[in-house]
């Protein structure tokens, strides 16, 4: 590393990507991450540079990177709009002419990379924006482009020491090294092999997925391998079924591993490794009972069984092999130590009986491997490089040293990270599955579990699900995160691509006449993107008869010039309103000329004729399962269940809606984003198109509606939006919200505010 620095702000945006990639890649300089920092800072052969494009040019030159040609301004120039451009068509534009001009072309300028392609790579990756829309297929060549850069060791390696930096939060002269960052000790170019080894024993989760991606990622970062291993050494909770499950789970997270292996292939290999162990002197049998053993290892107190013989151990052991009435009494414990700090050094079983048939080796065993055990002889026996582990192995990783060093086996590196959790959000198995033989839920993919199905199912993109995994970095630090940072990503990359429709609720529909309106349907095409052409095109039917929303109609004043969205302003002339202020109808009359810079803007639906019909939705909404932030071992679930958790509402949608395919992620605008989950039969002829609403990051979306006042929330209908929770003390009726009732903090006669302020006596307006 040359003397340069490069200072930063983690917290810089647009964050200087380049400038830290070409840093890494050229080894010039060390990248200093200062969170005070106000911008880019580059001291270098005593000139000091505070822009990021002259940066970038200095460190080319000092890394001999290819000559420029005259062409590269031309990319700066180009960089620098795509920074500042906001109009989609504009955006489009300039990648079309960087896929077109890399067909043929391997990099920007010449055959190698120059300090065109960093510049422009680091604005595509600095705008999510962009990412979207590169991450569409529409421009495989810039893709091809990018990815490549991105994947390389010193991008990789960039690219994590600002996620570390970020992670623990650097301060000022707090050095993120760019060679290390998250790449991985110890590895070569080609060599790396990962693997994720779930247990067939249920459903992936989201703390799997980030296991999942980290390994894939790690894999593809050094043009490795990624193996998928079913850690099947249960049979007791195994099934094959679940093997199956787990495969489509890995492919809604669009990973596919190199090769799918079984703990299983190697029963025999462990087998003999065992009897080795216990040959040198290393592995004893014990007939401990479970109880007194645990209470042992707890006080580091020796069994009484740890100083038998080789020979006494191994008929002990064949014993056990046989699956005898003597036998099963045993178990197999290696012989680390009795008193070690770390307990779980202290003779962790190694091998113990079962008797249950195996999914795959059938009654062939009647002893099986531990994880504990067979975990470190199989990465090592499959070429595995790097084991990845979350932080709660942390403790057992001297085990899994352990028994390499026992058995002479190839050494493995280990890479610790955090374990994910998430507010309101449990992931035990045992858990999630009560919810499902109570009936609580759909299924395990349903929208309210954080199982990879459910949470793809209500609309969670893979690229926000790896950018926010990898953001996390090598952070070990062990934190409830809050759903907002996640879903807040994810609205990032769908909004540039998700189509806009339209749709009012069913019931609090207005309908409105138009006097000027097109005595006939006129159907129009217009973009289902204003923002986007490429999404495609859609049909919108203008008549003089219209819906509307109630909350929409309720809040226009008589004459008021309101905006027609896709259509143009118009004037409300008239009301009809029913005995309880609800209004029944409208009367509009066009002014198309009108200026639409300080209207209101509704959303519309032409009243459904036969030739033009509406479709009928459902757009639903979920809360929490549990009401408690972070339930404790000691927690029984059922003491936090949310009463209420589905939340339904019937709509009609418009008519473009019927050309969605289940998984299609949309935007009814003015309402949210939604996920198409499919055709729902309401019986006889009548369909509902069923919308799941994705989370935006929001707030308000994501505050649990769970609350003291459940139990009254429950016996409403789960049809309904809310539940009204009773009257207030002011005898009004709370009008529909998601919010939860509870009890006013004064009592129910109010503060006793007598003397306790300098303010002149008021009237109630209560009392008026």
């Amino acid at each position: 590393m040359s003397g340069g620095n490069l200072v930063v702000s983690f917290k810089a945006s647009p964050f200087p990507y380049a400038a830290v990639a070409i840093a890494s890649y050229t080894k010039k300089t060390e990248v200093n991450y200062d969170e005070s920092a106000s911008g880019l800072t580059f001291t270098f052969e005593g000139t000091q540079i505070t822009t990021e494009e002259d940066a970038v040019k200095a460190l080319a030159k000092a890394g001999g990177l290819a000559e420029d040609s005259v062409k590269t301004p031309a990319y700066f120039t180009l960089a620098r709009s795509l920074t500042t451009t906001t109009a989609i068509p504009e955006i489009i534009a300039s990648l079309d002419s960087l896929d077109n001009h890399l067909a043929y072309r391997t990099f920007l300028v010449g055959h190698d990379i120059t300090a065109a392609d960093w510049i422009v790579w680091g604005v595509l990756k600095g705008n999510l924006r962009l990412v979207g829309l590169l991450k569409n297929n529409q421009h495989q060549h810039l893709l091809r482009w990018f990815n490549h850069l991105e994947s390389l060791e010193s991008t990789q390696a960039a690219l994590t020491g600002l996620a570390d930096a970020k992670a623990s939060k650097a301060r000022l002269n707090q050095k993120t090294a760019s060679s290390f960052a998250m790449g991985l000790q110890n590895a070569k170019e080609g060599e790396v092999v990962t693997r994720f080894p779930p247990e067939p024993s249920g459903y992936l989760h989201i703390g799997h997925a980030k296991a999942a991606i980290l390994n894939e990622y790690f894999a593809k970062m050094y043009n490795g391998k990624m193996i998928v291993r079913f850690d099947d050494t249960n049979p007791s909770k195994e099934r094959s079924e679940f093997e199956e499950t787990i495969v489509e789970d890995l492919d809604l997270l669009d990973i596919k591993p190199d090769k799918v292996t079984h703990t299983s292939d190697y029963f025999d290999q462990i087998y003999e490794l065992a009897i080795k162990i216990i040959k040198i002197g290393k592995a004893y049998a014990d007939d401990t009972e479970q109880a007194q053993m645990r209470e042992e290892r707890g006080q580091g107190i020796a069994s009484r069984r740890r100083d038998a013989t080789i020979e006494e151990n191994l008929s002990r052991f064949e014993e056990m092999t046989k699956g005898t009435e003597e036998g099963v009494r045993w178990c197999l414990r290696a012989k680390m130590s009795v008193d070690n700090p770390n307990k779980a050094m202290r003779d962790p079983v190694i091998y113990r009986c079962n008797l249950d048939p195996h999914h795959r080796t059938g009654s062939k065993w009647k002893v099986y491997p531990t994880y504990d055990f067979a975990c470190p002889v199989v990465d090592a026996l499959e070429g595995v490089t790097h084991a990845l582990r979350t932080i709660e192995y942390r403790d057992r990783n001297p085990q899994y040293h352990w028994v390499i060093e026992a058995l002479g086996l190839r050494s493995v590196n280990i890479w610790d990270f955090s374990r994910l959790s998430f507010i309101y959000t449990f992931l035990s198995k045992r858990k999630l599955r009560w919810f499902v033989d109570q009936g609580l839920v759909s299924g395990w993919d349903d929208p309210r579990f954080p199982t990879v199905r459910g949470i793809r199912r209500r609309g969670m993109t893979v690229e926000a699900l790896t950018q926010f995994m990898l953001s996390q970095g090598p952070s070990q630090a062990i934190v409830s995160l809050e759903w907002d940072s996640i879903w807040a990503l994810n609205k990032k990359v769908i909004d540039p691509i998700a189509p806009r429709f339209w749709a009012v609720l069913k019931t609090k529909t207005v309908p409105v006449t138009i006097q000027d309106g097109p005595p006939e349907p006129v159907v129009k095409t217009l973009p289902k993107h204003k923002k986007n052409a490429d999404v495609g095109e859609k049909k919108t039917v203008y008549t003089s008869n219209i819906l509307i929303d109630q909350e929409d109609a309720l809040s226009f004043e008589d004459n008021e010039e309101v905006t027609l969205m896709d259509w143009g302003n118009a004037i409300v002339r008239s009301k009809t309103t029913d005995g309880t202020g609800t209004i029944t109808a409208l009367t509009m009359e066009l002014n198309l000329d009108g200026d639409f810079r300080k209207t209101k803007k509704i959303t519309w639906l032409a009243q459904p004729t036969p030739a033009h019909p509406l479709v009928d939705a459902t757009l639903i909404d979920y809360d929490y399962l549990i009401t408690k932030k972070k339930l404790e071992e000691s927690d029984d679930v059922k003491d936090f269940v949310t009463p209420v958790t589905e939340f339904r509402e019937d709509a009609l949608a418009d008519a473009n809606v019927r050309e969605l395919e289940r998984g299609d992620i949309i935007q009814f605008e003015r309402r949210g984003y939604y996920i198409f989950d499919g055709v729902a039969d309401r019986g006889g002829p009548r369909q509902t198109w069923e919308f799941i609403r994705i989370p935006d990051g929001r707030a308000a979306g994501l505050a649990s509606k769970a609350g003291t006042e459940g139990k009254a929330a429950a016996v409403a209908s789960a049809a309904g939006r809310t539940a009204v929770i009773g009257v207030d003390r002011y005898g009004v009726t709370p009008a529909d919200t998601k919010m939860y009732g509870v009890d006013a903090v004064v009592g129910a006669d109010g503060p006793d505010v007598a003397n306790a302020t300098k303010m002149y006596k008021v009237e109630r307006v209560y009392d008026a």
